[in-house]
């Protein structure tokens, strides 16, 4: 599928992956056209796109995406949904599970009616590698399309609801869908309450790095822009009703290594870790099994955990007013002064 010429909504565009990939599409494709539907909840950040928010290719709206009213309006004249908006964060849906189910799971079905009414050309589903749960440590699994579900958390959960329902209106009402189910990503304009920017920035203020039971648990590390990538890639070449497992690391290794290596980029020593208590349902092990994108899509990511490390490092402390901004909660006067009462 040709992505040029078309006219593509990115839902929670404002947040982490979402505005790296609305960069990402802006800067290889000269002639789309971006509408950018975003709730601006807490990780919602305008100023992520400050960079292309005067391009005429690109617009914003704000809008829930679990009022049909919102995007039954927006959905109007799209080719391409490209559908990130979600609530990530596993130890908030802990404390409040219904925003979730409300947010992953309503919210997609909200947008799948819509895309249905309005013949999309493409509805493109990004999840997680948490819709598999948990892999143990001392074997070497690998999560894949065929994967059985096993959500253990309320975020989990509420995102293989989603994928669900995206398949079954694939199934039931031809609607042209592919999914991706992604592992952790990592990288620039990431909300600095997640595991890496949180040691960053942290460090950056002189403060302890927290770290849940004894630092045991193993993600597999994606580079944003490699996901951006990968998401392109299914859109553009992935078959009708297909899910692509998009993963990163090659060597999978524990929270405690990777911040290590944070520490040791930025010259700190070990005594700034101190162990908090495990939360609820931490999952051990994530990894995934990319073979199936890499054969039929091309992709590879091509940034390694060290790189991807030293080049996130940088970016934090190069951007230190954009995270202490975040961390203040100032960031959310931005929205306000660029673009006043307008809802």
């Amino acid at each position: 599928m040709e992505l040029n010429g078309q006219t593509v909504l990115v839902t929670g565009g404002a947040g982490f992956i979402g505005s790296n990939f609305i960069l990402y599409l802006l800067e290889k494709y000269k002639n789309l056209k971006i509408i950018n539907l975003d709730k601006l909840t807490y990780a919602g950040n305008l100023e992520n796109l400050k960079t292309v928010e005067d391009d005429p290719r690109y617009s914003f709206i704000k809008g829930d995406i679990t009022d049909p009213a919102v995007v039954g309006q927006v959905m109007v004249g799209i080719d391409i949904v490209v559908h990130f908006a979600a609530e990530s964060h596993v130890d908030r849906s802990v404390m409040n599970p219904a925003e979730f189910v409300m947010t992953n799971t309503v919210g997609t079905q909200v947008l799948l009616d819509a895309a249905v009414k309005h013949k999309i050309k493409r509805f493109h589903h990004v999840s997680t590698d948490e819709v598999f749960g948990s892999l143990p440590l001392d074997l070497k699994l690998k999560f894949n399309e065929d994967s059985h579900l096993k959500p253990n958390s309320p975020y989990a959960a509420s995102k293989a609801g989603s994928d669900l329902l995206v398949r079954a209106y694939y199934k039931t009402f031809g609607l042209p869908v592919t999914l991706t189910n992604t592992s952790n990503n990592y990288g620039p304009y990431q909300f600095p309450e997640k595991f890496i920017p949180l040691v960053i920035t942290n460090l950056l203020e002189d403060k302890k790095v927290p770290v849940y039971g004894q630092g045991i648990n193993v993600r597999d590390w994606l580079w944003v822009k490699d996901h951006c990538r990968g998401i392109e890639l299914a859109i553009t070449k992935g078959r009708l009703g297909e899910t692509y497992c998009l993963g990163g690391s090659e060597d999978m290794i524990n929270n405690l290594v990777v911040i290590k290596k944070i520490l040791k980029i930025m010259g700190k020593d070990e005594s700034y870790i101190t162990y908090v208590k495990d939360r609820p349902g931490h999952d051990l092990r994530y990894a995934i099994d990319s073979s199936k994108a890499e054969k039929e899509l091309g992709y590879r990511p091509t940034i390694k955990l060290d790189e991807g490390l030293e080049m996130t490092v940088k970016w934090y402390k190069d951007n230190q007013g954009w995270w202490q901004r975040v961390k203040t909660g100032k960031y959310q006067t931005y929205y306000k002064k660029q673009y006043g009462d307008m809802g």
